[in-house]
Protein backbone atom coordinates (compact mmCIF):
# COMPACT_ATOMS: atom_id res chain seq x y z
CA UNK A 1 0.00 0.00 0.00
CA UNK A 2 2.90 2.19 0.54
CA UNK A 3 2.21 4.94 2.98
CA UNK A 4 -1.04 5.83 1.21
CA UNK A 5 -2.71 2.51 1.92
CA UNK A 6 -1.37 2.42 5.45
CA UNK A 7 -2.79 5.85 6.18
CA UNK A 8 -6.20 4.72 4.84
CA UNK A 9 -6.24 1.84 7.30
CA UNK A 10 -4.99 4.05 10.12
CA UNK A 11 -7.03 7.19 9.50
CA UNK A 12 -9.47 6.33 12.26
CA UNK A 13 -6.59 5.63 14.60
CA UNK A 14 -5.69 9.30 14.57
CA UNK A 15 -9.15 10.00 15.95
CA UNK A 16 -8.41 7.97 19.05
CA UNK A 17 -6.70 10.88 20.76
CA UNK A 18 -9.92 11.66 22.57
CA UNK A 19 -9.55 8.28 24.26
CA UNK A 20 -5.99 8.90 25.39
CA UNK A 21 -5.40 7.79 28.92
CA UNK A 22 -7.56 4.68 28.61
CA UNK A 23 -5.18 1.91 29.69
CA UNK A 24 -5.05 -1.61 30.97
CA UNK A 25 -2.84 -2.61 33.90
CA UNK A 26 0.67 -3.58 32.80
CA UNK A 27 1.59 -7.26 32.92
CA UNK A 28 4.77 -9.27 33.03
CA UNK A 29 5.03 -13.00 32.39
CA UNK A 30 2.53 -13.61 35.21
CA UNK A 31 -0.86 -12.01 35.68
CA UNK A 32 -4.36 -12.81 36.80
CA UNK A 33 -5.82 -13.90 33.47
CA UNK A 34 -6.35 -17.69 33.35
CA UNK A 35 -4.40 -19.41 30.60
CA UNK A 36 -6.48 -21.71 28.36
CA UNK A 37 -6.58 -25.28 29.60
CA UNK A 38 -4.65 -27.77 27.48
CA UNK A 39 -7.07 -30.27 26.00
CA UNK A 40 -5.66 -33.41 24.33
CA UNK A 41 -8.15 -33.44 21.48
CA UNK A 42 -8.35 -29.71 20.88
CA UNK A 43 -6.28 -29.92 17.70
CA UNK A 44 -8.62 -32.54 16.25
CA UNK A 45 -11.66 -30.49 17.19
CA UNK A 46 -10.46 -27.18 15.75
CA UNK A 47 -12.21 -25.58 12.82
CA UNK A 48 -10.90 -23.10 10.28
CA UNK A 49 -11.57 -20.18 12.59
CA UNK A 50 -13.48 -18.14 10.02
CA UNK A 51 -16.20 -16.90 12.35
CA UNK A 52 -13.84 -15.12 14.70
CA UNK A 53 -10.15 -14.60 15.22
CA UNK A 54 -8.57 -17.93 16.06
CA UNK A 55 -10.09 -21.38 16.21
CA UNK A 56 -13.00 -22.86 18.11
CA UNK A 57 -13.11 -25.95 20.32
CA UNK A 58 -15.80 -28.54 19.72
CA UNK A 59 -18.92 -28.79 21.85
CA UNK A 60 -17.38 -31.82 23.56
CA UNK A 61 -14.28 -29.80 24.44
CA UNK A 62 -16.42 -26.89 25.67
CA UNK A 63 -18.33 -29.17 28.05
CA UNK A 64 -15.09 -30.04 29.83
CA UNK A 65 -13.89 -26.46 30.16
CA UNK A 66 -13.96 -25.08 33.71
CA UNK A 67 -16.67 -22.68 34.74
CA UNK A 68 -15.79 -19.20 35.90
CA UNK A 69 -13.96 -16.37 34.13
CA UNK A 70 -12.73 -17.11 30.61
CA UNK A 71 -9.69 -15.53 28.89
CA UNK A 72 -10.11 -12.60 26.52
CA UNK A 73 -7.28 -11.19 24.39
CA UNK A 74 -7.45 -7.70 22.90
CA UNK A 75 -5.73 -6.27 19.85
CA UNK A 76 -4.80 -2.61 19.43
CA UNK A 77 -2.49 -0.17 17.68
CA UNK A 78 0.53 0.74 19.80
CA UNK A 79 1.86 3.46 17.50
CA UNK A 80 -1.14 5.83 17.54
CA UNK A 81 -2.13 8.42 20.11
CA UNK A 82 -4.15 6.80 22.88
CA UNK A 83 -3.23 3.31 21.70
CA UNK A 84 -2.27 0.32 23.79
CA UNK A 85 1.08 -1.01 24.90
CA UNK A 86 0.71 -4.51 23.48
CA UNK A 87 -1.82 -7.34 23.57
CA UNK A 88 -4.47 -6.62 26.17
CA UNK A 89 -5.28 -9.30 28.74
CA UNK A 90 -8.72 -9.65 30.29
CA UNK A 91 -11.29 -12.16 31.43
CA UNK A 92 -15.03 -12.30 30.83
CA UNK A 93 -17.83 -13.88 32.80
CA UNK A 94 -19.54 -16.34 30.41
CA UNK A 95 -22.88 -15.79 32.16
CA UNK A 96 -23.00 -12.01 32.63
CA UNK A 97 -20.58 -10.97 29.87
CA UNK A 98 -18.74 -8.65 32.24
CA UNK A 99 -15.09 -8.00 31.26
CA UNK A 100 -12.28 -7.50 33.76
CA UNK A 101 -8.88 -6.22 32.62
CA UNK A 102 -5.86 -8.10 33.97
CA UNK A 103 -2.78 -6.80 32.16
CA UNK A 104 -0.84 -6.45 28.94
CA UNK A 105 1.62 -8.56 26.98
CA UNK A 106 4.20 -5.98 26.01
CA UNK A 107 6.76 -6.20 23.25
CA UNK A 108 4.36 -6.74 20.34
CA UNK A 109 4.00 -3.77 17.99
CA UNK A 110 0.58 -2.87 16.57
CA UNK A 111 -1.09 -6.27 17.26
CA UNK A 112 -4.26 -5.41 15.38
CA UNK A 113 -5.43 -8.98 14.75
CA UNK A 114 -5.09 -12.14 16.84
CA UNK A 115 -5.51 -15.88 16.28
CA UNK A 116 -5.21 -19.00 18.42
CA UNK A 117 -3.40 -22.25 17.62
CA UNK A 118 -5.75 -25.28 17.50
CA UNK A 119 -4.08 -26.74 20.60
CA UNK A 120 -4.86 -23.48 22.44
CA UNK A 121 -1.29 -23.10 23.70
CA UNK A 122 -0.01 -20.33 21.41
CA UNK A 123 -1.42 -16.94 20.45
CA UNK A 124 -0.43 -15.23 17.20
CA UNK A 125 -0.58 -11.52 16.36
CA UNK A 126 0.08 -9.45 13.29
CA UNK A 127 2.50 -6.54 13.65
CA UNK A 128 0.63 -4.12 11.38
CA UNK A 129 3.52 -1.91 10.35
CA UNK A 130 5.25 -0.89 7.13
CA UNK A 131 7.73 -3.74 7.69
CA UNK A 132 5.09 -6.30 8.53
CA UNK A 133 5.61 -9.24 10.84
CA UNK A 134 3.78 -11.96 12.75
CA UNK A 135 4.52 -12.81 16.38
CA UNK A 136 3.96 -15.96 18.46
CA UNK A 137 3.20 -15.86 22.21
CA UNK A 138 3.18 -18.94 24.47
CA UNK A 139 0.08 -18.59 26.62
CA UNK A 140 1.20 -20.67 29.60
CA UNK A 141 3.68 -17.99 30.67
CA UNK A 142 3.02 -15.22 28.09
CA UNK A 143 6.54 -15.67 26.71
CA UNK A 144 7.09 -14.10 23.27
CA UNK A 145 8.48 -16.86 21.05
CA UNK A 146 9.70 -14.49 18.36
CA UNK A 147 8.54 -12.69 15.23
CA UNK A 148 8.93 -13.36 11.52
CA UNK A 149 8.66 -10.99 8.57
CA UNK A 150 5.56 -11.36 6.42
CA UNK A 151 7.44 -10.00 3.41
CA UNK A 152 4.94 -7.17 2.98
CA UNK A 153 3.44 -4.05 4.49
CA UNK A 154 0.75 -3.72 7.14
CA UNK A 155 -0.43 -7.31 7.70
CA UNK A 156 -4.00 -7.00 8.95
CA UNK A 157 -5.21 -10.60 9.29
CA UNK A 158 -3.87 -14.02 10.17
CA UNK A 159 -5.22 -17.50 10.83
CA UNK A 160 -3.84 -20.91 11.73
CA UNK A 161 -4.37 -23.84 9.39
CA UNK A 162 -6.45 -26.57 11.13
CA UNK A 163 -3.43 -28.89 11.03
CA UNK A 164 -1.66 -26.44 13.34
CA UNK A 165 1.42 -26.58 11.11
CA UNK A 166 1.01 -23.37 9.10
CA UNK A 167 0.25 -19.72 9.83
CA UNK A 168 -1.49 -17.74 7.08
CA UNK A 169 -1.28 -13.94 6.96
CA UNK A 170 -2.53 -11.15 4.69
CA UNK A 171 -0.47 -8.05 3.89
CA UNK A 172 -2.93 -5.25 3.25
CA UNK A 173 -0.35 -2.72 2.11
CA UNK A 174 1.35 -4.76 -0.58
CA UNK A 175 -1.56 -7.03 -1.50
CA UNK A 176 0.18 -10.28 -0.72
CA UNK A 177 -0.39 -13.40 1.37
CA UNK A 178 2.28 -15.27 3.32
CA UNK A 179 2.76 -18.75 4.79
CA UNK A 180 4.91 -19.53 7.84
CA UNK A 181 5.62 -22.96 9.33
CA UNK A 182 4.70 -23.58 12.97
CA UNK A 183 6.95 -25.90 14.97
CA UNK A 184 5.99 -28.19 17.85
CA UNK A 185 6.53 -25.41 20.40
CA UNK A 186 4.23 -23.03 18.53
CA UNK A 187 7.10 -20.85 17.34
CA UNK A 188 7.24 -19.66 13.74
CA UNK A 189 9.82 -20.56 11.11
CA UNK A 190 10.95 -18.53 8.14
CA UNK A 191 8.33 -17.81 5.49
CA UNK A 192 7.80 -20.65 3.01
CA UNK A 193 5.78 -18.70 0.44
CA UNK A 194 4.68 -15.18 -0.47
CA UNK A 195 2.18 -14.52 -3.27
CA UNK A 196 1.29 -11.02 -4.50
CA UNK A 197 -2.10 -10.47 -6.12
CA UNK A 198 -0.95 -9.11 -9.48
CA UNK A 199 -4.08 -10.02 -11.45
CA UNK A 200 -6.75 -8.85 -12.03
CA UNK A 201 -6.08 -5.12 -12.10
CA UNK A 202 -7.11 -3.00 -9.10
CA UNK A 203 -10.76 -2.05 -8.88
CA UNK A 204 -12.24 1.46 -9.18
CA UNK A 205 -10.57 3.93 -6.84
CA UNK A 206 -7.85 1.47 -5.79
CA UNK A 207 -4.14 2.02 -6.48
CA UNK A 208 -3.17 -1.62 -5.99
CA UNK A 209 -4.08 -4.94 -4.38
CA UNK A 210 -4.99 -4.98 -0.67
CA UNK A 211 -5.17 -8.46 0.83
CA UNK A 212 -7.50 -8.26 3.81
CA UNK A 213 -8.01 -11.84 4.98
CA UNK A 214 -6.46 -15.31 4.57
CA UNK A 215 -8.38 -18.37 5.86
CA UNK A 216 -8.84 -22.10 5.41
CA UNK A 217 -12.06 -23.57 4.02
CA UNK A 218 -14.07 -25.67 6.50
CA UNK A 219 -13.14 -28.89 4.68
CA UNK A 220 -9.45 -28.01 5.02
CA UNK A 221 -8.77 -28.59 1.32
CA UNK A 222 -8.20 -24.99 0.25
CA UNK A 223 -7.12 -21.61 1.59
CA UNK A 224 -8.86 -18.42 0.48
CA UNK A 225 -7.58 -14.84 0.35
CA UNK A 226 -9.92 -11.85 0.21
CA UNK A 227 -8.47 -8.82 -1.61
CA UNK A 228 -10.21 -5.46 -1.27
CA UNK A 229 -8.05 -3.78 -3.92
CA UNK A 230 -8.70 -6.23 -6.76
CA UNK A 231 -12.34 -7.04 -5.89
CA UNK A 232 -11.39 -10.72 -5.85
CA UNK A 233 -11.38 -13.77 -3.59
CA UNK A 234 -8.46 -16.05 -4.50
CA UNK A 235 -8.50 -19.80 -3.80
CA UNK A 236 -5.20 -21.61 -3.31
CA UNK A 237 -4.13 -25.17 -2.67
CA UNK A 238 -1.63 -25.34 0.20
CA UNK A 239 1.11 -27.93 -0.12
CA UNK A 240 1.23 -29.15 3.47
CA UNK A 241 4.73 -30.56 3.12
CA UNK A 242 6.40 -27.57 1.48
CA UNK A 243 4.13 -24.76 2.67
CA UNK A 244 3.69 -23.38 -0.84
CA UNK A 245 0.60 -22.03 -2.56
CA UNK A 246 -0.90 -22.87 -5.95
CA UNK A 247 -3.77 -20.72 -7.21
CA UNK A 248 -6.77 -22.77 -8.34
CA UNK A 249 -9.61 -20.24 -8.72
CA UNK A 250 -10.65 -16.59 -8.57
CA UNK A 251 -14.06 -15.19 -7.64
CA UNK A 252 -14.83 -11.63 -8.70
CA UNK A 253 -17.20 -9.30 -6.87
CA UNK A 254 -18.97 -6.32 -8.39
CA UNK A 255 -16.42 -3.69 -9.52
CA UNK A 256 -15.63 -1.38 -6.61
CA UNK A 257 -17.25 -3.64 -3.99
CA UNK A 258 -14.09 -3.77 -1.90
CA UNK A 259 -14.46 -7.26 -0.34
CA UNK A 260 -13.06 -7.33 3.19
CA UNK A 261 -14.08 -10.42 5.14
CA UNK A 262 -15.44 -13.89 4.31
CA UNK A 263 -17.22 -16.10 6.86
CA UNK A 264 -18.33 -19.67 6.21
CA UNK A 265 -21.63 -21.14 7.32
CA UNK A 266 -21.12 -24.18 9.61
CA UNK A 267 -22.47 -26.42 6.84
CA UNK A 268 -19.49 -25.53 4.67
CA UNK A 269 -21.35 -25.07 1.36
CA UNK A 270 -21.98 -21.34 1.72
CA UNK A 271 -20.05 -18.31 2.87
CA UNK A 272 -20.89 -14.66 3.46
CA UNK A 273 -18.81 -11.79 2.13
CA UNK A 274 -18.71 -8.30 3.64
CA UNK A 275 -17.95 -5.63 1.04
CA UNK A 276 -16.41 -2.59 2.69
CA UNK A 277 -16.50 -0.03 -0.13
CA UNK A 278 -19.98 -0.39 -1.65
CA UNK A 279 -21.70 -1.20 1.66
CA UNK A 280 -23.09 -4.63 0.81
CA UNK A 281 -22.94 -8.30 1.75
CA UNK A 282 -23.17 -11.29 -0.57
CA UNK A 283 -23.95 -14.97 -0.16
CA UNK A 284 -21.30 -17.14 -1.85
CA UNK A 285 -21.44 -20.78 -2.90
CA UNK A 286 -18.35 -22.90 -2.25
CA UNK A 287 -17.45 -26.02 -4.22
CA UNK A 288 -15.19 -28.23 -2.11
CA UNK A 289 -13.87 -30.28 -5.03
CA UNK A 290 -12.59 -27.37 -7.11
CA UNK A 291 -12.25 -24.76 -4.38
CA UNK A 292 -14.24 -22.38 -6.54
CA UNK A 293 -16.26 -19.67 -4.81
CA UNK A 294 -19.24 -18.15 -6.62
CA UNK A 295 -20.31 -14.69 -5.41
CA UNK A 296 -24.05 -14.08 -5.33
CA UNK A 297 -26.12 -10.91 -5.61
CA UNK A 298 -25.33 -8.00 -3.31
CA UNK A 299 -27.61 -7.35 -0.34
CA UNK A 300 -28.15 -4.40 1.99
CA UNK A 301 -26.51 -3.91 5.36
CA UNK A 302 -29.37 -2.07 7.07
CA UNK A 303 -27.57 1.28 7.08
CA UNK A 304 -29.20 3.04 4.15
CA UNK A 305 -27.43 4.66 1.21
CA UNK A 306 -23.75 5.48 1.10
CA UNK A 307 -20.97 3.46 2.65
CA UNK A 308 -20.84 2.51 6.30
CA UNK A 309 -17.61 0.52 6.06
CA UNK A 310 -18.99 -2.98 6.77
CA UNK A 311 -16.24 -4.81 8.60
CA UNK A 312 -16.95 -8.41 9.50
CA UNK A 313 -19.64 -11.08 9.59
CA UNK A 314 -19.97 -13.84 12.18
CA UNK A 315 -22.37 -16.79 12.18
CA UNK A 316 -23.81 -18.48 15.26
CA UNK A 317 -22.62 -22.06 15.90
CA UNK A 318 -26.11 -23.39 15.14
CA UNK A 319 -25.97 -21.67 11.74
CA UNK A 320 -29.28 -19.84 12.22
CA UNK A 321 -28.16 -16.20 12.52
CA UNK A 322 -25.43 -13.93 11.21
CA UNK A 323 -24.23 -10.52 12.40
CA UNK A 324 -22.42 -7.76 10.56
CA UNK A 325 -20.41 -4.91 12.08
CA UNK A 326 -21.26 -1.58 10.41
CA UNK A 327 -18.48 0.80 11.41
CA UNK A 328 -19.79 4.11 10.08
CA UNK A 329 -23.34 3.38 11.23
CA UNK A 330 -22.11 2.16 14.64
CA UNK A 331 -24.48 -0.77 14.48
CA UNK A 332 -24.73 -4.52 14.26
CA UNK A 333 -26.95 -5.88 11.50
CA UNK A 334 -28.81 -9.11 12.31
CA UNK A 335 -29.63 -11.64 9.60
CA UNK A 336 -31.68 -14.81 9.63
CA UNK A 337 -29.84 -17.59 7.81
CA UNK A 338 -32.26 -19.58 5.69
CA UNK A 339 -32.31 -22.50 3.25
CA UNK A 340 -29.48 -24.32 5.01
CA UNK A 341 -27.21 -21.32 4.58
CA UNK A 342 -28.11 -20.32 1.03
CA UNK A 343 -29.98 -17.15 2.03
CA UNK A 344 -29.54 -14.18 4.35
CA UNK A 345 -32.61 -12.19 5.40
CA UNK A 346 -32.00 -8.84 7.09
CA UNK A 347 -33.91 -8.57 10.38
CA UNK A 348 -32.69 -5.14 11.48
CA UNK A 349 -29.85 -3.37 13.27
CA UNK A 350 -28.99 -2.57 16.87
CA UNK A 351 -26.67 0.19 18.16
CA UNK A 352 -23.23 -1.15 19.02
CA UNK A 353 -22.90 1.12 22.07
CA UNK A 354 -19.53 2.32 20.80
CA UNK A 355 -17.84 4.11 17.92
CA UNK A 356 -16.53 2.32 14.81
CA UNK A 357 -16.87 -1.45 15.49
CA UNK A 358 -13.74 -2.69 13.72
CA UNK A 359 -14.15 -6.39 14.53
CA UNK A 360 -16.68 -8.71 16.15
CA UNK A 361 -16.40 -12.22 17.61
CA UNK A 362 -18.65 -14.79 19.27
CA UNK A 363 -17.77 -16.66 22.43
CA UNK A 364 -17.07 -20.37 21.72
CA UNK A 365 -20.60 -21.37 22.74
CA UNK A 366 -22.17 -18.55 20.74
CA UNK A 367 -24.01 -16.99 23.69
CA UNK A 368 -22.01 -13.73 23.73
CA UNK A 369 -20.95 -11.35 20.97
CA UNK A 370 -17.96 -9.04 21.44
CA UNK A 371 -17.51 -5.83 19.40
CA UNK A 372 -14.14 -4.03 19.39
CA UNK A 373 -14.89 -0.32 18.90
CA UNK A 374 -11.84 1.45 17.53
CA UNK A 375 -12.73 5.13 17.90
CA UNK A 376 -14.35 4.91 21.34
CA UNK A 377 -11.63 2.58 22.69
CA UNK A 378 -14.20 0.18 24.09
CA UNK A 379 -15.39 -3.41 23.80
CA UNK A 380 -19.16 -3.95 23.86
CA UNK A 381 -20.60 -7.33 24.85
CA UNK A 382 -24.05 -8.60 23.86
CA UNK A 383 -26.09 -11.59 24.97
CA UNK A 384 -27.20 -13.64 21.94
CA UNK A 385 -30.65 -15.23 22.15
CA UNK A 386 -30.40 -18.74 20.71
CA UNK A 387 -34.03 -18.93 19.61
CA UNK A 388 -34.40 -15.47 18.00
CA UNK A 389 -30.85 -14.26 17.47
CA UNK A 390 -31.72 -11.02 19.25
CA UNK A 391 -28.89 -9.04 20.83
CA UNK A 392 -29.02 -7.51 24.29
CA UNK A 393 -26.24 -5.33 25.70
CA UNK A 394 -24.68 -7.26 28.57
CA UNK A 395 -22.87 -4.59 30.56
CA UNK A 396 -21.28 -1.18 30.32
CA UNK A 397 -18.71 -1.24 27.48
CA UNK A 398 -15.21 -2.11 28.67
CA UNK A 399 -12.46 0.50 28.19
CA UNK A 400 -9.65 -0.83 26.00
CA UNK A 401 -7.15 1.43 24.17
CA UNK A 402 -7.99 1.72 20.44
CA UNK A 403 -9.77 -1.63 20.50
CA UNK A 404 -9.53 -3.26 17.07
CA UNK A 405 -9.76 -6.98 17.90
CA UNK A 406 -11.34 -9.10 20.63
CA UNK A 407 -10.57 -12.82 20.93
CA UNK A 408 -12.71 -14.62 23.56
CA UNK A 409 -11.72 -18.16 24.50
Amino acid sequence: MGSGGLSRRRFVGTLAGSAAGVTLPAATACDDAPAPADTPDAADAATSGTNSPGTRPSAQTESREPSGPRPLYLGTYTSVEGGGQGIGLATYDPVTGRITGTGTIKGVGDPSYLALHPNRRTLYAVDEREDGAVTAVRLADREILGSRSTGGAAPCHLSVHPSGRWLLSANYGTGSVAVHPVDASGALGERTDLVTHSSPAPGPGQEGPHAHQFITSPDGRHVLAVDLGTDTVYTYRLDQKAGTLTEVAQARTEPGAGPRHLTFHPGGRYAYLANEVDNTVAVCTYDADSGRLTVGAEQETGTGSGTSYPAQLVVTPNGRYAYLANRGHNSLARYAVESDGARLRLLGTVPVSGDFPRQIALSPDGTLLFAANQRSSTVSVFHVAEDSGELRLADKPFASPVAVCALPL
